[in-house]
C-alpha cells in the first residue's frame, strides 16, 4: 500500500458545528505530513467549501438554490484552501488545488488530463486538494457529491486505498441512531442491495452525502482494484491507525483486479446507451476475457454514436459492464440478435465482430 486517497467529509472538518474547526483540521493535516513523511502519497478530496462560505458571510439566509450556493462555494473554496495551506505549511508540505466536474472525468481527453496533472503532484511530493468545481457545475456535468469524486480520483490516480473520514463509525446492520443494538460490519467482501437498505439516509445536515453514497463510491473503487474504509474522523490518530492495519470502521475488499487506465476510465465515464443481453451472453462476459457479439443483445436503449460508452445488463435488469460500442445505435438495432458473419451484409460495412471490444470493455463484478 502506498498511494491513498483520503476524503474529508464537512461534518469531520467542523467536529459537526456551522464552522471549520482549525483544531480538527490541524489534527487532519498532521496525520496526512506524517504519512507522507513515511513515504506514503497522500491525495485528498475535502468537502467544506459551502461551509467555509457561509463562515465567511456570516451564516447568511440564502435559501437552497443552485446560485446561491455556487455563490458559496466561490467565496469558500478560496478560504478554504488559504487554511489547507497555513496548516500545511507548518509541516513544509506544498498542497494544490485541482476542482473538477463529472465531465472532466468523462470525457477520455480531459481524464487524461486530469490523470497526468495529479500524478506529477504526486511525484513532486504536492499533495493535491481535490473538490468538485461548484462554481460553474450544472446539474448535467456534476458528480453530484465529494464520496462519489474521490472514489473517482481514487480510480484515476490508482489508488491502493481508498479512505473517507466521516461523522460515523462505519457501516452499521440498522441505523444507529434509532436502534441501539445496531452493530458496526467490520469487513465486507461485496456491496449487496441489501447494503444500501442497511445504509438509510444522510448521518448529517452539513454535507451533501449520506452512508448511502459512500457506499455508491465505494463500489466504483471497488470495481477499480480498490479497497475502500469508511471510518470515524473523530477517532485519535485514525489514519495513521488504519494505515499501520489496525481494524477501525468498515473495511471494503475490491471486487476486480487492477485494470489498465482506459478500463479504468469506463467506470467513471457517464453511459449514453444501455444494451439488454440474454443470459447466454450475459454468463460469457461475466466469466471475463469475452467480447459482446450483436447475436447476444435483445434490447438497444438510447441514442448514440459509434465510439459511445454504453452499459450492458442481464436480462433482469443487472449492470455487468460497461464498454465502447463499435456501432451507433441506427445500426445496432439493425444488427440486434444478428450473427457477426451478417454484419457487412446488413450494413454495407463492418467495423468488425464485436459490439463491443474485450479490449475496450470492463466486467462489473
Amino acid at each position: 500500500m502506498k498511494r491513498i486517497v483520503v476524503k474529508l467529509g464537512s461534518s469531520v472538518l467542523t467536529r459537526g458545528t456551522l464552522r471549520l474547526n482549525r483544531q480538527r483540521m490541524l489534527e487532519l493535516v498532521q496525520q496526512i505530513a506524517a504519512l507522507q513523511e513515511r513515504g506514503y502519497e497522500i491525495v485528498v478530496v475535502s468537502s467544506g467549501a459551502q461551509t467555509a462560505g457561509r463562515e465567511q458571510l456570516d451564516f447568511p439566509d440564502l435559501g437552497k438554490s443552485v446560485p446561491a450556493k455556487q455563490m458559496l462555494s466561490a467565496v469558500g473554496q478560496s478560504h478554504l484552501m488559504r487554511l489547507y495551506k497555513d496548516l500545511f505549511d507548518i509541516f513544509e508540505v506544498v498542497v494544490a488545488q485541482i476542482l473538477l466536474t463529472r465531465d472532466d472525468l468523462s470525457h477520455r481527453t480531459r481524464y487524461l488530463n486530469a490523470r497526468d496533472t495529479l500524478r506529477t503532484l504526486i511525484e513532486h511530493r504536492i499533495i493535491p486538494i481535490v473538490n468538485e468545481n461548484d462554481t460553474i457545475a450544472t446539474d448535467e456535468i456534476r458528480v453530484g457529491d465529494n464520496d462519489n469524486l474521490s472514489a473517482f480520483v481514487a480510480s484515476v490516480v490508482d489508488a491502493d486505498l481508498l479512505v473517507m473520514l466521516t461523522d460515523q463509525p462505519g457501516i452499521f446492520t440498522d441505523d444507529p441512531r434509532k436502534n441501539p443494538g445496531a452493530a458496526l460490519i467490520q469487513n465486507i467482501s461485496e456491496i449487496s442491495e441489501e447494503l444500501f437498505d442497511l445504509a438509510g439516509g444522510a448521518g448529517s445536515d452539513m454535507g451533501t452525502g449520506g452512508m448511502i453514497t459512500k457506499l455508491q463510491a465505494a463500489r466504483i473503487a471497488s470495481r477499480s482494484g480498490i479497497k475502500t474504509i469508511i471510518a470515524s474522523g473523530s477517532e485519535d490518530e485514525a489514519l495513521i491507525r488504519l494505515v499501520d492495519g489496525e481494524e477501525i470502521g468498515t473495511h471494503i475488499e475490491a471486487s476486480a483486479i487492477r485494470s489498465d487506465s482506459r478500463k479504468r476510465w469506463l467506470l467513471t465515464d457517464r453511459t449514453q446507451g444501455l444494451l439488454k443481453v440474454d443470459e447466454g451472453a450475459a454468463k460469457v462476459l461475466m466469466q471475463g476475457g469475452a467480447s459482446l457479439l450483436p447475436v447476444g443483445i435483445r434490447v438497444i436503449e438510447g441514442e448514440f454514436e459509434r465510439g459511445a460508452t454504453l452499459a450492458v445488463v442481464t436480462p433482469d435488469g443487472r449492470e455487468i459492464a460497461h464498454g465502447l460500442s463499435n456501432y451507433g445505435s441506427e445500426d445496432l438495432r439493425k444488427l440486434c440478435g444478428k450473427k457477426s458473419g451478417e454484419i457487412a451484409e446488413i450494413l454495407g460495412y463492418s467495423f468488425g465482430d464485436a459490439v463491443l471490444h474485450r479490449n475496450n470493455m470492463v466486467v462489473l463484478k
